[in-house]
């Protein structure tokens, strides 16, 4: 059966159609509720569908149209939604739940959280969060419930996002100290980045393969040998809503894990280390497409453990 005919697929063209036409992206209760069934469209995970496998150019282009214009509502409901929050007297941050996909922050962070510390060693002191948009809720949710005592810096293209964002904790007295932003292109960002333990990348940061793998191999050349890279990602039918980020779009990393949710949590999380340092070996590998082995028996116990059993992890094995 071609693509195209796929119940699911005809019914993601037609929300594709209707949202294409919008006069305009902004909150309203038409854009709401078109993105809102759009990403319930998506949300199932039983299906058979490999979007990296279509072949009809019709619904390649409807794809990557779609994702780029899911990511244009997603920073106008952002900005919506921080100008609201940020115009409280009081501390902003008391009033976050405001946001309608706090709840999904909540879970993806704490997601990222328990993944990430798997692979370190030690509590990062400095961590960079590269797309951090006028809502920086992630950085926000491991600052405040995961990250007590790390300094995040917060990169942002967008100076009025920064603004907003800034705004946001600034009447905070703990986060004003350990939120730090900058407004650069990823692309220009090259001094400092070696020192960061963590460096998150932002689903929004790169919209297509070639500018995400642009993004990948800039902070490949200029983030620390060992640094985490996080990622965020897409699988199945979740891919019509972000772009996918493969493991060898990550040329110069030894993918650690790759882990998709199935449930309302959209993202899947990719997690790498930047090769190089003492290790020999690891220095004469940086340019190919390295997997390495994940620690699949703790992760998967702490995934049980909060109830997410039928999450998929991605096991690896390295490439000889």
């Amino acid at each position: 059966m071609a693509c195209e005919n796929n119940l699911v697929v005809k019914q993601i063209i037609d929300l594709y159609s209707q949202i294409s036409n919008l006069e305009s992206l902004k909150p309203s209760k038409n854009v709401d509720t078109l993105f809102g069934q759009l990403v319930s469209t998506c949300l199932p995970t039983d299906t058979n569908i490999d979007v990296t496998k279509i072949h009809d150019e019709k619904v390649k282009d409807m794809r990557s149209h779609l994702i780029k214009l899911c990511g244009v509502a997603e920073g106008c409901l952002e900005e919506h939604f921080s100008t609201i929050i940020g115009s409280f007297e009081d501390n902003p941050l008391n009033h976050l739940h405001i946001f309608p996909y706090y709840n999904n922050y909540l879970k993806l962070s704490k997601l990222e959280f328990d993944l990430l510390a798997q692979h370190i060693t030690h509590v990062p002191t400095k961590i960079a969060f590269i797309g951090s948009g006028p809502m920086p809720l992630s950085s926000i949710v491991l600052a405040k419930f995961h990250l007590p005592n790390t300094t995040i810096h917060n990169f942002d293209i967008d100076s009025h996002a920064n603004t907003l964002a800034a705004d946001l904790v600034s009447r905070d007295p703990d986060l004003s100290k350990r939120m730090i932003f900058h407004t650069t292109d990823v692309l220009n960002a090259k001094e400092g980045l070696d020192e960061y333990d963590v460096v998150f990348l932002a689903a929004l940061v790169g919209m297509d393969k070639e500018s995400k793998v642009k993004a990948i191999e800039h902070l490949e050349k200029h983030m620390a040998p060992g640094a985490v890279l996080m990622l965020r990602s897409a699988h199945g039918l979740r891919a019509f809503l972000y772009p996918i980020v493969d493991s060898c779009d990550l040329k110069g990393f030894e993918v650690l894990t790759i882990y998709h949710p199935s449930d309302d949590v959209v993202n899947s999380v990719v997690i790498a280390r930047k090769l190089g340092g003492s290790s020999e070996a690891r220095s004469s590998q940086i340019g190919r497409c390295v997997v390495m082995p994940c620690n699949f028996s703790k992760v998967h116990a702490i995934m049980n453990s909060r109830g997410m059993k039928k999450n998929m992890i991605e096991e690896f094995s390295a490439i000889e």
